[in-house]
């Protein structure tokens, strides 16, 4: 602990979890003076991360349904700033952020650091790929809001010149990854195309596009039942996606993606969503122990192995639960942990000693965009259900309404429901720019 009387706290990444974990920790001490709250993203905004694939389609805009980190902590009893971690000093408990530049790369902040008493990481994940030749150059990612305008953009692009060539070929777009964000992203391109035609696009409708989705293992959804993935891929079919599985990405080039046996997928699009990892700036930082993938390794309360004055919660947490199975890289894990983080900074604050936490699996949903949704359950009970349909649609939605109520309270929420039916009735479908 540092000579200051007050309790400097600095969480780093502004995700579902940091965001939350700084809206609980602001709650608690916005009128004491025994703790401070900081914030930092190298983002202005949060959007929260299960909906980045709606963000691509142009079905969620950013800066209408974003929130702004600095409006929010003024509203929530902590301080925000903008800030891209460079680097950890463990001695002097300090990080390093990057400078800050405009569009023409001018120095607006220079590099600066921050001190903290209690550090707290939580940088989400970025997709892994894993060396393979051409992807950084040729792919698109949906990793951030920034990658997921600009494959927007792209998209849009591409339609334009479909409708003012009135070209008979298809746009064939190639999804790499079979997980969640690429199955859900799948179903939203075909909703765009769609919903094209009502605004212009005349010559555009669901055979204007071709999606490939490959996948390396068996079979798409790999992480969840066998009956999930069986549901999806009869949507995904049915509205006209190629499902190749157990399909090895060789390489990646400006046409196209060559897979196994030397066979190439000519595409007009590439987008890369196979795996996951932590950002680089994570691997060893400040001497912490870290996995392959760059995850920080934690204790069961959530402290770094190797420093107990700093935690991760999140993707970048490497937490070992009872069985040897790790917490996984869930929207519904950051939330848990950024409860069970801030318990125990209060616990700290008071003296007692930190709780173990304990990951609770409450099953996954998968939307198909506005044609179905699929999921399996297990909240109430040890046995799993599916759902499916508008029920499951249903639970689909409830999940962000937990993240929004986390974050602004119930009846916070419940008004940002009604201004989004309004919404719904006033704005485009589609964000058309």
């Amino acid at each position: 602990m540092s000579h200051r009387a007050t309790t400097r706290i600095v969480i780093v990444g502004g995700g579902a979890g940091g965001l939350e974990l700084a809206t609980k920790l602001g709650h608690a001490y916005r009128k004491s003076t025994s703790a401070s709250v900081l914030l930092l993203d190298k983002h202005p905004f949060h959007v929260w991360k299960p909906l980045f694939h709606e963000v691509a389609s142009g079905s969620l805009d950013v800066d209408m349904d974003g929130i702004d980190f600095r409006s929010h902590a003024a509203n929530h009893g902590f301080e925000f700033q903008l800030g891209s971690l460079t680097g950890l000093n463990r001695t002097n408990k300090i990080i390093t952020l990057d400078a800050i530049y405009d569009e023409d790369r001018s120095v607006l902040i220079p590099e600066r650091q921050i001190e903290y008493d209690i550090l707290v990481l939580a940088i989400g994940s970025i997709t892994n790929d894993f060396g393979i030749p051409g992807v950084r150059e040729h792919c698109l990612t949906i990793d951030d809001t920034h990658e997921a305008e600009r494959f927007h953009k792209g998209l849009l692009n591409q339609f334009l010149k479909i409708k003012a060539q009135k070209k008979d070929a298809p746009l064939t777009i190639t999804i790499v990854g079979a997980g969640a964000t690429g199955v859900e992203l799948t179903a939203e391109l075909y909703k765009v195309a769609d919903y094209l035609r009502v605004y212009g696009f005349q010559n555009v409708d669901r055979s204007s596009l071709r999606v490939n989705l490959v996948e390396a293992s068996e079979r798409i959804l790999s992480a969840l039942p066998h009956r999930i993935s069986e549901m999806a891929g009869g949507v995904l079919e049915e509205l006209g996606a190629q499902i190749l599985v157990q399909t090895q990405v060789q390489g990646v080039g400006a046409t196209g993606v060559f897979v196994d046996d030397g066979a190439f997928l000519p595409s007009d699009i590439t987008v890369w969503c196979a795996g996951v990892k932590c950002q680089d700036v994570l691997d060893q930082i400040g001497g912490l122990s870290t996995t392959r993938r760059h995850q920080v390794i934690v204790r069961p309360t959530l402290q770094a192995q190797d420093d107990p004055s700093i935690y991760a919660l999140g993707d970048c947490a490497a937490c070992e639960q009872e069985g040897g199975q790790f917490v996984p890289p869930r929207a519904q894990s950051a939330h848990q942990m950024a409860t069970a983080v801030a318990a125990n900074i209060r616990r700290h604050m008071k003296g007692k000693p930190q709780k173990p936490f304990r990951y609770r699996d409450h099953g996954s949903l998968v939307s198909f965009a506005e044609y179905s949704s699929v999921g399996v359950l297990s909240y109430m009970t040890k046995h799993r259900f599916f759902v499916e349909g508008s029920i499951a649609k249903y639970l689909y939605i409830s999940l962000y309404r937990l993240h929004q109520i986390a974050l602004h309270g119930y009846i916070n929420t419940a008004l940002t429901m009604i201004v989004g039916r309004i919404n719904r009735k006033l704005r485009p479908r589609l964000k058309l720019h």
